[in-house]
């Protein structure tokens, strides 16, 4: 089964995208798959800057985050929308993990063979539909296989009940079937590049 990362896009420890981000995560435990939930508040990180690269190289918790991304298949965003795009905290993560730190690294080694799923959670009708088009155009930009499933959840600070679960079942369901996907697209496509590289051997 394909290992999983899962965080959120916000540092806010009330976020109702953490809400979402640990609810996807205990529907792909229920399926077997190992996963891992972060906090990319534990994760904190400068600002990008090339001449602050040039000078120190990449931050420890650069370092850190993109060995997760290295280590797992697939990675599950629950992301804010932030004035429909998604959160300067996200992209700089993102940003900073993409540059090599280590000698002859591969090209977007964080990147490289992974699957992504999306989901947002936002107070309005549109539920952060809006912040996750950039997102996944940047993710499939720089190698990404984004899965077609997403879920945007609407009325996002009454959305989930007192045990952490989504109180509407359409909007439950969408995101039981976005994660079902990231699972099954992520298993196939973990198998297909083990068996490339079972032939170069």
């Amino acid at each position: 089964m394909p290992k999983l990362l899962m965080f959120a896009g916000s540092a806010r420890t009330a976020s109702t995208n953490k809400q979402l981000a640990a609810l996807a995560a205990s529907m792909a435990q229920k399926a077997d798959v190992e996963v891992t939930l972060i906090d990319l508040k534990d994760f904190g990180m400068p600002i990008y800057d090339g001449d602050l690269e040039g000078d120190a190289g990449l931050p420890e918790n650069a370092k850190r985050l993109k060995l997760l991304f290295v280590e797992h298949d697939g990675v599950f965003i629950a992301s804010p929308e932030y004035n429909s795009s998604f959160s300067p905290l996200l992209k700089n993560a993102l940003d900073w993990i993409s540059r090599p730190h280590t000698e002859n690294e591969p090209s977007l080694w964080a990147y490289s063979g992974k699957v992504a799923a999306l989901g947002s959670v936002a107070p309005g009708a549109l539920g952060g539909l809006r912040g996750l088009v950039p997102l996944r155009m940047m993710l499939g930009n720089i190698g990404v296989t984004v899965v077609p499933n997403q879920v945007a959840i609407s009325n996002g600070f009454n959305a989930f009940d007192d045990a952490g679960s989504l109180k509407d079942e359409r909007q439950s369901q969408m995101l039981s079937a976005t994660v079902e996907q990231l699972i099954a697209t992520t298993q196939a496509l973990t198998g297909l590049l083990q068996e490339d590289e079972r032939h170069t051997l």
